[in-house]
């Protein structure tokens, strides 16, 4: 269950950052490619948490929490400078990193990859659409909710994991 919470706490990130853009050609392909990279990081980042967990077993714990926590940071501290101009693509790949993060900690943690990797994808394909839609019909809908949602979640996971050890 936490995996695919998770999934959909990483979207909400997404949902806030396509927001702040009013000029997408392209909603539906924007939202797709968003979606599988949102599936592709964590692959590559569970893979690198696998390994960090042969590696740091019994840090595990504390070097996971320790990533959440300031993954969730920066996510409530990005909601102060809502400003972006960086291309359509690439703001798809960057909205995508913090995936790789988490399923790093995740991977380190042991917890259902494939839970995560297909809920975040399929919540952040449907989370970053309706937004660019509601962004293109002009309904006025904040950002900040979204990010302070998903950072304190984040940070939320990271003490509870830190917790249970």
């Amino acid at each position: 269950m936490q995996e695919i919470v998770s999934g959909l706490i990483v979207s909400l990130d997404v949902a806030a950052l396509y927001l702040l853009v009013t000029e997408v050609k392209s909603r539906f392909l924007l939202s797709m490619w968003t979606a599988i990279l949102h599936m592709v990081f964590p692959v590559i980042g569970f893979s690198l948490g696998n390994w960090m967990l042969h590696i740091l077993l019994q840090w595990s714990g504390i070097v996971s929490s320790g990533l959440l926590f300031f993954i969730g940071l920066q996510i409530l501290l990005s909601s102060k400078n809502p400003k972006y101009s960086v291309p359509i693509g690439l703001l798809a790949v960057t909205a995508s990193l913090d995936t790789f993060s988490v399923s790093i900690s995740f991977g380190m943690l042991n917890l259902q990859k494939y839970y995560f990797i297909l809920s975040s994808g399929i919540w952040t394909f449907i989370m970053s659409y309706l937004a660019l839609h509601a962004v293109k019909t002009g309904i006025p809908i904040k950002n900040a909710p979204f990010k302070w949602i998903a950072g304190l979640s984040l940070i939320t996971i990271s003490i509870y994991t830190l917790w249970e050890q």
